[in-house]
């Protein structure tokens, strides 16, 4: 494109964030009601509740709710910074410039050689089909993290490292970026940030690792790939419950252990394809590390026993840095994370009501969902076992032109 076409591009993209991220903002601040339950309640409840126990120096070691790294703790206590807003609203505000700092990031290297605006496209259209439950968990926060932990990664391993680092501490899934990564200057980094980190919480807040002990006792969360199990059941005569347990709506009942072992059995195994997969890989492209932390945060999320709707967030954002080259194989698993996105929103928080009540409209929506996640999750998989397992270099997609290897560094 020339430089005219570029700067239509660019405001355009520019409008259409505008307009949506408006959207949810007055959605957020309350100017207009979103169907469904009130989403910023564990803002303005659980969030600040937490806050007002970290200022003071400790973690929220009594309340089993709390299942977060240390680093977290950042993230809760963040509204601070704009002491003229209450909490809820400075929450908001920093939810809108971590989004607003993804797209200035796509926007960048979007534009240069090899790269497309196509992933800053992903990022606008994606986020807003969550719904005002994007602004209201921190999960975006981490997602602005790990997506310029990616777009670092290729030219600054050791800032890709730290980044992924903190990303791990925030929320513990930003370590499968480190999946396809063969710096081991990242590597390092990463290590010593979350060394670091760790030893600075644990010295200076009291109960940094507590939350490791409060997810013994959860049950299958009503939106996962396993609660299909009960939804079905109910209409059979299982004699479980849906109750709030643990910060979510889960079943709770007879064999609900058997499925929450199931699938902490198909994430070990998910676990154990993509150290085959690394094992097995021969070839590096520029593209790799980015495919495989989408892959594997996929893998991750369609086999929990928890699929909360902010999750999906984490997934729109690689999603993004994937489909920003211009070779990316992630096209259509990029694009089912598009379509299941709009699928979450009607689910929760819409017609949450009907998936509570397993009814014909509430399993509906969870078998599309959760099947296009695990679609998507395989058709991932499968690319990048084809781009990196296989001795000769794979086709090109239609109009594309083959990419070029990189060759791993060492140091």
């Amino acid at each position: 494109m020339d430089n005219t076409n570029d700067r239509r591009a660019v405001f355009g993209l520019l409008a259409v964030w505008g307009v949506t991220r408006l959207a949810l903002l007055l959605f957020v601040f309350k100017v207009f009601v979103f169907p469904g339950p009130d989403v910023t309640s564990d803002v303005s409840f659980i969030y600040h509740g937490w806050y007002e126990v970290l200022r003071e120096g400790t973690f929220p070691r009594e309340d089993v709710t709390w299942q977060y790294p240390p680093a977290a703790a950042l993230a809760i206590l963040s509204p601070a910074v704009l002491p003229f807003l209450d909490y809820a609203q400075a929450f908001f505000v920093l939810c809108f410039l971590a989004d607003f700092a993804v797209l200035a990031l796509l926007l960048f290297v979007g534009q240069r050689p090899g790269r497309t605006l196509r992933g800053a496209w992903v990022w606008v259209v994606g986020v807003p089909l969550l719904g005002p439950t994007v602004y209201a968990r921190y999960d975006l926060m981490v997602t602005a993290v790990a997506v310029a932990a990616l777009l670092a990664g290729a030219r600054r391993p050791r800032l890709m490292g730290a980044l992924a680092g903190l990303g791990a501490m925030l929320k513990v899934w930003p370590a499968l970026l480190l999946v396809g990564c063969v710096r081991r200057r990242a590597w390092g980094a990463a290590v010593a940030t979350v060394a670091g980190l760790a030893a600075l919480f644990t010295l200076a807040m009291p109960g940094a690792f507590a939350f490791l002990t409060f997810q013994r006792d959860r049950g299958t969360e009503v939106e996962s790939l396993g609660s299909l199990v009960f939804h079905v059941a109910r209409h059979h005569g299982w004699e479980g419950r849906v109750l709030l347990n643990y910060g979510s709506v889960e079943f709770l009942g007879p064999y609900v252990d058997v499925v929450s072992t199931a699938a902490l059995a198909l994430t070990g195994m998910a676990f154990g394809w993509l150290l085959l997969w690394r094992l097995a890989a021969v070839r590096f492209t520029t593209t790799t590390l980015a495919d495989a932390a989408f892959a594997a945060v996929l893998l991750f999320t369609a086999t929990s026993r928890v699929i909360s709707p902010q999750y999906m967030v984490w997934l729109v954002g690689l999603a993004a840095v994937c489909l920003g080259y211009r070779e990316s194989r992630m096209r259509l698993p990029g694009l089912l994370v598009i379509a299941a996105s709009l699928v979450t929103v009607l689910e929760f928080p819409v017609w949450f009501g009907h998936v509570v009540a397993s009814d014909t409209l509430g399993v509906t929506l969870l078998v599309l969902r959760n099947g296009m996640l695990v679609t998507a999750a395989a058709l991932a998989g499968r690319e990048l076992w084809r781009a990196t397992t296989a001795h000769r270099a794979p086709a090109p997609l239609p109009g594309q032109t083959a990419p070029a290897e990189e060759t791993p560094v060492s140091s």
